[in-house]
């Protein structure tokens, strides 16, 4: 097979709800971070993202990292792009800052807060393209490889093991609270199939959940039937922030908090304001305001900036018991 060249689409991870428990699993770390591929080759660097951009003007110390193996060890490594905090923890809009900058913005952003690779995969070592070996072989290889070479930060192992109960541990909120999303778990026969999501024999992720409380704020779709909550919490000032976005809602939800929906005040906080479509997208949300007099009881992963969770949650059961001031104050740093 001929040498790697860039872009290459990596594997993905379907989802799955639930620990499996077959035969012939390694359980890696999910951490919350960008996909990224790093091209270590004479004459050849590239860092690529998970949809084949290149990313190593926003990152030189993994360029510069990236050149030093490169001259000793011909490599392709698939792996997650992080940056920690100034406390220690994983920090997405950190990361997602960084990647905005380019140049002298980028060098003194590297100095400040350095970016490591978290490597889980290798898909070439030397002249060997490794994309039909097994996830053990390629898994043997990268350890070999992190050991001969006695690979530091920048670069990161990540942590994999057979065993579902140390696995478990990972999807405790601990670890969640400093970054790890959950868990991605891979056959061990399995071989690397550039594009594929989950399926037979592929990757599959588990995210770690937790619930919380929160009242709504808005919805999409008719009020007495509404497909989707924006959900909210009040912060330190008195203000409504928005702290969530629901999934689509079950039917038989959408008939029970449509039926016990109010209609806004003229001072809703929200009335005239916009909120985008999705993270990363400047797209508005079509929404209508709602009384916020009604608290839920919603389920979320771990991914969770400045106040917000960032990818859509699950909204379980009306909490009646609950009124809006019992609910936990906004706060940048604690869901």
């Amino acid at each position: 097979m001929p040498a790697l060249t860039p872009p290459i689409s990596p594997i993905l991870a379907g989802p799955i709800e639930r620990m499996p428990r077959r035969r012939g699993l390694r359980f890696e770390a999910k951490w919350d971070g960008f996909r990224a591929l790093a091209f270590a080759m004479p004459g050849r660097i590239y860092l690529q993202s998970r949809r084949g951009s290149e990313m190593g003007g926003a990152f030189p110390e993994i360029v510069h990292a990236a050149k030093e193996l490169a001259a000793v060890e011909t490599c392709v490594l698939d792996g997650e792009l992080v940056v920690a905090g100034d406390d220690g923890r994983l920090d997405f809009e950190l990361l997602a800052a960084r990647a905005r900058r380019t140049g002298q913005r980028a060098q003194t952003s590297a100095l400040a807060h350095p970016a490591h690779l978290i490597c889980f995969d290798v898909l070439q070592l030397g002249d060997q393209v490794t994309l039909q070996l097994p996830y053990r072989e390629r898994r043997a290889l990268l350890e070999d490889l992190f050991a001969r070479r006695q690979l530091t930060a920048p670069w990161t192992l990540c942590p994999s093991t057979r065993d579902a109960g140390q696995a478990q541990e990972w999807l405790a909120p601990e670890w969640a609270a400093v970054g790890v999303e959950g868990l991605v778990v891979k056959p061990e026969a399995g071989t690397y199939r550039p594009g594929e999501r989950g399926g037979r024999g592929g990757w599959e992720k588990l995210r770690s959940r937790t619930t919380h409380d929160a009242v709504i704020g808005a919805v999409t779709g008719p009020i007495t039937l509404p497909s989707t909550l924006l959900l909210a919490r009040w912060d330190q000032a008195g203000r409504m922030r928005l702290v969530g976005h629901s999934t689509p809602l079950p039917r038989m939800l959408r008939q029970q908090i449509g039926g016990v929906l109010g209609l806004p005040a003229p001072d809703h906080p929200w009335r005239g304001v916009t909120f985008s479509a999705g993270w990363g997208t400047r797209e508005p949300l079509e929404h209508r305001c709602v009384r916020p007099s009604l608290v839920v009881e919603f389920e979320a992963d771990a991914a969770f900036d400045s106040g917000r969770w960032r990818h859509p949650v699950r909204v379980r059961r009306l909490r009646p018991d609950l009124s809006p001031d019992e609910l936990p104050q906004f706060g940048p740093d604690q869901p």
